[in-house]
């Protein structure tokens, strides 16, 4: 399979982050992007609270967790940035959140159209080369996607160094479980 990678995203404005953020800056890292909207029912029950389980389960320096907010529906209700912030807020979302910029005829926002997502939620997983490596609408069971960040996670690391032979243990049961 040939790793396509990463388009840089088109944002109009960020959240919950000093300065812009480009995927370019994050290279080294595995990234998350969770697309969402503000009134898309299953962002708000599955996407968004899995994003930030991940953003507190797996270290800064390994995993950035980014949130897109693609509106394509109901511009209305979602397109304030101050709507935005207080839902924010109110979801207790503290990961960085870009504001997916707008097509000139408002139809899919730029960044939902350069991944040709299928709408919201949207999980992306990019590797520490900006590869995607996984492009998902709709929902991701947690162990199956905490699996797959660990494995990009390790990827890139030296194999554990073995011994030839290793010591049998000895002794009786423990806490630890019973040896052989």
């Amino acid at each position: 399979m040939k790793l396509r990678q990463a388009p840089e995203l088109v944002t109009s404005d960020w959240l919950n982050t000093t300065a812009p953020i480009t995927l370019a800056s994050l290279r080294g890292r595995v990234v998350l992007i969770e697309a969402f909207q503000m009134l898309c029912p299953g962002c708000v029950s599955h996407g968004l609270p899995q994003a930030q389980r991940v953003a507190g389960a797996f270290s800064d320096k390994d995993v950035a967790v980014i949130g897109l907010h693609s509106v394509f529906e109901h511009h209305a209700g979602q397109g304030s940035k101050d709507s935005l912030k207080a839902f924010l807020h109110e979801y207790k979302i503290s990961f960085p959140v870009g504001i997916d910029a707008q097509s000139e005829d408002h139809m899919l926002p730029k960044t939902m159209a350069r991944y040709q997502m299928q709408g919201t939620p949207t999980l992306i997983l990019i590797d520490r080369q900006g590869r995607i490596r996984k492009h998902k609408f709709g929902m991701e069971k947690d162990l199956i996607l905490g699996a797959e960040i660990m494995s990009l996670i390790r990827e890139d690391e030296a194999p554990l160094a073995t011994s030839d032979h290793q010591a049998a243990p000895t002794g009786a049961c423990d806490e630890s479980g019973c040896p052989v």
